[in-house]
């Protein structure tokens, strides 16, 4: 029996490991569950799966989940805070940790489960965004597996060669990291000042959450992408390319040098990258509707236009530039995404917030976690400080 800690299962993610889980009783055990402040949905889950821990991010809000758990006689343990976060994600009845947290607040108990050497089954996309080279090395330096659920990311290292170590000895010309382009594709850039944060997180082929629908509909999340895609490849960023194909069925390619481009295809269902990283090296059933190429009929491919998504050509600058400028970008993000979803900024303000948040910080070598964080923070106010100039004028 594989025992597995769920970061954030409250979320889509989260939902969705948990009936793979379901699916493969006799195989896996949620172990732990974790949610910041959904204590219903969080309860739910308890009595469906009787995990050994339920973490709340919120103090208050595991104090009601501890309530609700002694007034149902369920023996679950309740935590609370970050330092409940790290301790359900090295227990050592937990051999993988599906990180799921959305944003910064990930990265802790994320690094927490690599430096206990679990398998990281990597959603949690801000954590290696922001930690970089120091993730890599503590995956290295204690033995963890790291395993992308990012569709995208799980679909090139499903094309990548078994024993792959680097583009160059793979034979590896490029990768070419998909994205739908969002529910905007097809906008006329000037008409996306009047978006709506609804109109934003309505995506034409995923459900997902509200943070990461709205970096779908800016292709910030198609940024995050490529900086991560490089962490987790060894890739240069001009080594990745980023293709606007709209309907999600190829979740992305790896072109060889030979001439061959080998592509991941699927359903747009967060449950088969689910799957394929709790089970790989084997495969097992995902409970995914089957591809049916003759429904779907045709496959469209674009460039990224850089006036529409102007989030996209920051991420690459970023990426180029290294160093603590990537946590930057996703601090400036978070906050500026934030904004908008409470109908304090306008949808085009978002890349203004991130591109002035950029300016005015600058980035330094990512030496240790505590410069990493540091940047964060002052990331942080200094975008909150541009969020508040835009709301006024």
């Amino acid at each position: 029996m594989i025992g597995i800690t769920v970061l954030g299962s409250t979320g889509s993610i989260g939902v969705n490991t948990l009936d793979v889980i379901a699916q493969h009783p006799e195989q896996y055990r949620a172990v732990a569950l974790t949610a910041n402040r959904n204590v219903e949905r969080l309860f739910e889950q308890c009595v469906a799966h009787l995990p050994d821990y339920a973490v709340m991010s919120d103090v208050a809000a595991a104090e009601q989940l501890q309530k609700k758990i002694q007034a149902a006689g369920i023996e679950t343990e309740v935590l609370a805070g970050a330092d409940g976060l790290e301790n359900v994600a090295v227990l050592p009845q937990c051999e993988q940790v599906m990180a799921a947290i959305v944003g910064a607040a990930g990265l802790l108990p994320t690094l927490a489960a690599a430096q206990a050497g679990k398998r990281v089954l990597l959603a949690n996309k801000e954590a290696l965004v922001m930690s970089g080279h120091l993730f890599m090395d503590a995956v290295r330096e204690y033995g963890a597996e790291l395993l992308p659920i990012d569709s995208e990311h799980n679909a090139i290292f499903q094309c990548m060669p078994e024993r792959f170590n680097g583009l160059e000895n793979g034979g590896i010309e490029q990768i070419l990291l998909t994205g739908s382009g969002g529910p905007f594709l097809a906008v006329d850039p000037a008409e996306l000042v009047n978006v709506t944060p609804d109109q934003a997180c309505a995506h034409p082929n995923w459900v997902m959450g509200r943070k990461i629908s709205v970096d779908s509909a800016t292709m910030m999340n198609k940024g995050l992408e490529l900086i991560e895609a490089c962490w987790l490849f060894a890739a240069p960023p001009e080594k990745i390319q980023i293709v606007v194909h709209p309907q999600s069925i190829i979740h992305s390619m790896v072109e060889y040098v030979d001439g061959s481009v080998l592509a991941q295809m699927g359903s747009p269902d967060m449950r088969i990258p689910i799957a394929h990283s709790m089970a790989w090296p084997q495969r097992m059933s995902s409970g995914v509707e089957r591809l049916n190429l003759f429904d779907v009929a045709r496959l469209d491919f674009e460039r990224p236009d850089d006036a529409r998504f102007p989030c996209l050509r920051l991420a690459r600058i970023v990426a180029e530039q290294g160093g603590t400028a990537a946590a930057i970008l996703n601090a400036a993000n978070e906050i500026a995404v934030e904004a908008f979803l409470d109908e304090a900024l306008g949808f085009m303000d978002i890349s203004r917030v991130i591109e002035a948040t950029l300016a005015d910080v600058s980035a330094q070598t990512a030496a240790s976690l505590e410069v990493v964080l540091q940047a964060d923070a002052v990331a942080r106010e200094v975008a909150q400080s541009h969020v508040e100039r835009l709301k006024l004028t």
